[in-house]
């Protein structure tokens, strides 16, 4: 279980807090989905999280260990792929070699795995590769590595439309009742198949942290071209044709969750969806 409770970082004494008084719970075996606007703090959160930066207040628990200590236990069991990343003018082969030793249950077999399911080859040269194509490896060798907490800050940004639908067919590949996989992301239709939970969150907190089959439950997520019934949406955002629209569940077939909708309806209106999802 990853716990954050009460956290607060700045990058300056005279700064205002990237994240003030920020609490979260992250559960085994969830794909979560982690949304929110530019400059409100998911990737200083991922770091935290990860033991890069550390909390000016608060405590960040991942399976009872501190991440700021960066025990061998803790850096064992955790992968994180940034948005920027380098990878060095090495074959493959050498960069296993020199990393898989540090993750105790990197397997070889899931490497390969992985990398048919991205259409690349082992035996390749990571010199010799697009942006996109060193994405596609080190996202595979990442899930290789089967930490239990695996963290992916904008994976879809550099790859291409194949790409974006073989990253969703290889998260799913990956994931196991006890692994973790917090996914940061603007792409919301790159995930919004694949992920079970979703937090929206904020500097001042998390304005939403809900699953997705309880946010069916309790919101419609509707197409239409009756501009009445868009108007008394909760929210109505302009499609080509009409409006995607959201309202209160009240019966009937459940629909599926529009992730864009569902967060411009948070970003919005944070009281009503309080009142729907109370923490």
């Amino acid at each position: 279980m990853l716990d954050i409770h009460n956290i607060t970082y700045s990058y300056g004494r005279k700064k205002k807090p990237v994240l003030q008084n920020y609490s979260l719970s992250v559960a085994p075996g969830t794909i979560c989905g982690l949304l929110g606007r530019n400059g409100a703090g998911k990737s200083t959160l991922l770091y935290l999280v990860c033991g890069l930066l550390r909390p000016q207040a608060g405590t960040i628990s991942y399976h009872g260990m501190n991440p700021w200590h960066r025990q061998v236990e803790f850096l064992n069991d955790v992968f994180i792929v940034p948005e920027e990343f380098y990878l060095p003018n090495i074959k493959l082969s050498e960069f296993v070699k020199t990393m898989a030793p540090f993750y105790p249950r990197f397997s070889m077999d899931d490497l390969e795995k992985h990398l048919s399911t991205f259409e690349m080859e082992s035996g390749l040269h990571l010199g010799q590769l697009s942006m996109g194509q060193k994405k596609r490896v080190f996202i595979s060798f990442a899930l290789a590595c089967n930490t239990s907490l695996l963290i992916l800050d904008e994976p879809t940004n550099g790859l291409d439309i194949p790409g974006k639908r073989l990253f969703r067919k290889a998260v799913l590949n990956g994931m196991t009742d006890d692994r973790t996989i917090i996914i940061s992301t603007h792409q919301v239709y790159d995930v919004e198949k694949i992920i079970d939970h979703v937090v929206v969150t904020d500097t001042d907190g998390v304005l939403l942290d809900a699953g997705m089959t309880d946010i069916s439950s309790r919101l419609r997520f509707v197409f239409t071209t009756d501009g009445k019934r868009a108007q008394n949406a909760l929210i109505s955002l302009d499609a080509p044709g009409g409006y995607n629209i959201v309202e209160i569940y009240d019966g009937g077939e459940e629909t599926d969750v529009n992730l864009e909708t569902l967060f411009e309806l948070t970003r919005e209106n944070p009281d009503l969806v309080a009142r729907v999802f109370p923490h």
